[in-house]
């Protein structure tokens, strides 16, 4: 494994950053001490800071040996938002805002990608331009969808970006990426049915919107699996029906809600379409009316071929090719999609192991619950920190000193 040296000598100064970020999270369009915190390195390692996109988001400009006057330019990104979830864990840099955990390991994301900036910073060894994308409310806000609109890509001009996640379950020292779909678009539904209410006693005097509910739940299945082409990935997932008071009482509403994932729009479109005309149609059949809704939240996280490739090559020099492995994809959402509809890039998983390393603290406090995102028992790998920052700061260096190909693919958005 060939990391930095200098990334290893500060490591440990980092890890203590990113503890203290992990005591204090701050949820979505919320993180101004995180970003207090962030533009404060910034600027003690000369780095120009730019603040405001997306609320609380903030930049960082890193200009390398020629002042950045070749024009060129790179961007990378890390979320710094955290989960409202209450933390189980109790070492000493647990959680200390009751419903609020980092348990998603944004708060190690910062960490790497500050370690990168230190190192940037103190040695410019690039020509161009690296730009530090601390990006807030990536878990439901759509922090990158805010920044965009704010005018992070006409503000600041990159020729690709490119973004990392955690990923426990894999043995520290592995990264992965691939070309193509690799996280899912992330999208809700809710669905009134409205019926006539009455004695449960006396059923034909109503009309019961609950069965018609459980029709249209059974119907939604035939839609992956009668509708939808079988080689192309969707999930429907129904999370919750509410109906009723009173046991007795047949209900004049029923309520479904839940979430929609696919890797492809036309897919999405098929799904949402089908959804509709089976909630409405069931609804008819039963003599209930359908109030439907349907948003489209993240789109799919799609990685552009040429990147993919560059960053694979870029981890295999760094952790061998063996340990630069494809990219399995997921039908969990990343809003890192909206950088990808404007700009080529890539998003790329680096391994956070199985979770020993939170046996590393004086007094244990991790409890025994799995290591896994989204779980109260989570904590980020501080291991990982000298690894992603060299992944970081090589890959800049390396995307600077060579120049793309102009034919190379475009994400659908660019240049919209």
């Amino acid at each position: 494994m060939k990391l930095i040296d200098s990334i290893l000598t500060q490591a440990a100064g980092i890890a203590a950053v990113r503890r203290d970020i992990h005591a204090h999270p701050e949820l979505c369009f919320e993180e101004v001490r995180t970003a207090d915190l962030v533009a404060a390195k910034l600027t003690e390692w000369g780095i120009p800071v730019h603040r405001g996109l997306g609320t609380t988001g903030v930049v960082g400009i890193v200009h390398g040996r020629d002042g950045g006057q070749s024009g060129r330019a790179i961007g990378l990104r890390a979320d710094i938002d955290a989960l409202p979830m209450t933390e189980f864990n109790t070492f000493a840099h647990a959680s200390t805002h009751p419903g609020k955990m980092h348990a998603c390991g944004h708060d190690g994301h910062t960490a790497m990608l500050l370690a990168a900036a230190q190192h940037l910073a103190q040695h410019r060894n690039f020509d161009g331009t690296v730009y530090l994308i601390f990006q807030p409310a990536e878990e439901g806000g759509g922090g990158a969808r805010e920044m965009i609109k704010d005018g992070l890509f006409t503000q600041f001009d990159m020729e690709a970006v490119f973004g990392m996640h955690n990923w426990p379950g894999m043995d520290v020292g592995k990264f992965a990426v691939s070309a193509g779909p690799v996280m899912a678009s992330s999208n809700e539904f809710k669905i009134v049915i409205t019926g006539k209410g009455g004695h449960a006693a006396m059923p034909h005097m109503g009309t019961d919107p609950v069965p018609v509910a459980c029709q249209i739940v059974q119907g939604f299945q035939t839609i992956l699996t009668r509708n939808k082409k079988p080689v192309e990935a969707g999930v429907i997932s129904v999370t919750m029906i509410h109906a009723g008071e009173a046991t007795n009482v047949i209900p004049d509403s029923c309520e479904i809600q839940g979430t929609v994932r696919t890797f492809t729009f036309e897919t999405l479109d098929l799904i949402e379409r089908r959804m509709r005309e089976i909630a409405e149609g069931v609804s008819a059949a039963f003599g209930a009316t359908c109030a439907f809704e349907f948003e489209r939240n993240y789109p799919p996280t799609i990685n552009t071929p040429y990147e993919a490739d560059f960053c694979r090559r870029v981890m295999a020099d760094i952790v061998g090719p063996d340990n630069a492995i494809a990219q399995e994809p997921t039908m969990g959402a990343e809003d890192f999609s909206f950088m990808l509809q404007e700009k080529p890039g890539a998003y790329c998983f680096i391994a956070n192991g199985f979770g020993a390393h939170r046996g590393q603290y004086e007094g244990g406090g991790h409890d025994a619950g799995p290591c896994t995102l989204h779980n109260p028992h989570y904590d980020f790998n501080d291991d990982l920190i000298p690894l992603g920052a060299t992944y970081w700061v090589r890959l800049a260096e390396q995307w600077l000193a060579h120049q793309p190909p102009a034919d190379r693919p475009m994400p659908q958005g660019a240049g919209k």
